[in-house]
C-alpha cells in the first residue's frame, strides 16, 4: 500500500473532522509513533489532533472517504460508525478500518448490508472489500466473508473466479510478497 502522504484528497464541500479522530486509531503512522489500533499518543478523542498545525505530513494528506464523497451519508462518519473508510491507491480496493474496540461493529446494519452491495458493485472492476481489525482482515464476498489473518504491507490478496452448478464463486487467498 502506498504511503498516504503520497497523495492528496480534497475534501467534499461541507464537510469536516470536527471532533473525529478515529483515523488517529486505527492507523499506523511511523512519523509519531503510532501503532494501529492504539490511539496516536497526540489524539485528543473527542477534541481533535493535539499537533493539528505541526502533524505530519501522512496526516495532513489523508482525508477518510467520509470526508471526499459527499453522497456517504452521515452514519458512515467514523465516530459514529466506529470504522474508517479509505481506497487503496494502487488495487482501489475498499479498505474497511475498524475501532478495535467495537470489532464487530461491520457486521450491524446498515453497514453489513452496504459494505456486500459494494462488493457485488466491485467485482466487474477486479476489485474487493477488506475489513481490518488492527491487521486483521476479512474479504467481503457477496456471497460470504472470508477471513484472511494477518494482512501485512507486502502481503496481497489473489482472487479467482470458479464456476460451480450453482453459479461462479470467487476463491481468495493471501499471498505474501517475499
Amino acid at each position: 500500500m502506498l504511503d498516504p502522504a503520497e497523495f492528496v484528497s480534497t475534501p467534499a464541500p461541507g464537510r469536516a473532522c470536527g471532533a473525529c479522530t478515529l483515523c488517529c486509531k486505527v492507523y499506523d503512522v511511523p512519523a509519531v509513533e503510532s501503532v494501529a489500533g492504539e490511539w496516536c499518543r497526540h489524539a485528543k478523542p473527542g477534541r481533535g489532533c493535539g499537533i493539528h498545525e505541526t502533524r505530519p505530513g501522512h496526516c495532513r494528506a489523508f482525508h477518510c472517504l467520509w470526508m471526499t464523497e459527499g453522497w456517504l451519508g452521515p452514519e458512515w462518519k467514523p465516530d459514529k460508525a466506529k470504522m474508517v473508510l479509505s481506497l487503496d491507491p494502487t488495487t482501489r480496493f475498499l479498505h474497511v478500518q475498524v475501532d478495535p474496540s467495537q470489532p464487530s461493529v461491520w457486521r450491524r446494519e446498515p453497514y453489513y448490508g452496504q459494505l456486500k452491495r459494494w462488493a457485488v458493485a466491485s467485482l466487474p472492476q477486479r476489485r474487493h472489500v477488506l475489513v481490518f481489525v488492527n491487521r486483521n482482515a476479512t474479504v467481503v464476498l457477496p456471497d460470504r466473508d472470508e477471513p484472511l489473518g494477518m494482512f501485512s504491507p507486502g502481503d496481497r490478496l489473489v482472487a479467482r473466479e470458479r464456476r460451480t452448478p450453482n453459479g461462479i464463486v470467487i476463491d481468495v487467498e493471501k499471498r505474501t510478497v517475499v
